[in-house]
């Protein structure tokens, strides 16, 4: 089984960033962590800043990998482009959030990405990502 990671804007400074609302473990030692306990799994990551790589990245994965796991940060709330991205693939997509996103500013409560997605984890920080990890792993 192929699983890919993906991560938006901003991601990359977990650990650092807001540990109040996003903890304070880096994901490359969380992303370590998740590699050994699920080591059977084939799983990848990648993060950008950039929204045209996050949808080349969805684009390239999204005919060849059993899973996307998705967290595309602030872009959730504003890229068309990754929904429509999401919308064109094969690949089923969990979309995934550290935080609580219904819980924030009203402008966090729009996703392009749901309507699109297979489903949705919010709100239990970088356990969200384990818990997309283990939907795909549901027969």
């Amino acid at each position: 089984m192929k699983i890919i990671i993906i991560n938006g804007p901003n991601l990359n400074l977990l650990g650092k960033r807001e540990p109040d609302v996003y903890g304070s473990q880096s994901f490359d030692d969380f992303f370590s962590s998740l590699q050994k306990k699920y080591n059977s799994i084939e799983l990848s990551y990648f993060q950008s800043n950039i929204e045209g790589e996050l949808i080349s990245k969805i684009q390239e994965t999204g005919f060849t990998y059993d899973g996307i796991i998705l967290n595309a940060a602030a872009y959730t709330h504003t890229s068309v482009g990754i929904g429509d991205a999401i919308k064109a693939i094969q690949t089923p997509v969990i979309e995934v959030h550290i935080s609580n996103t219904f819980a924030r500013e009203e402008f966090r409560h729009l996703s392009y990405i749901s309507p699109n997605a297979a489903g949705i984890i919010s709100g239990f920080g970088l356990k969200s990502y384990e818990l997309a990890l283990q939907s795909f792993l549901i027969p």
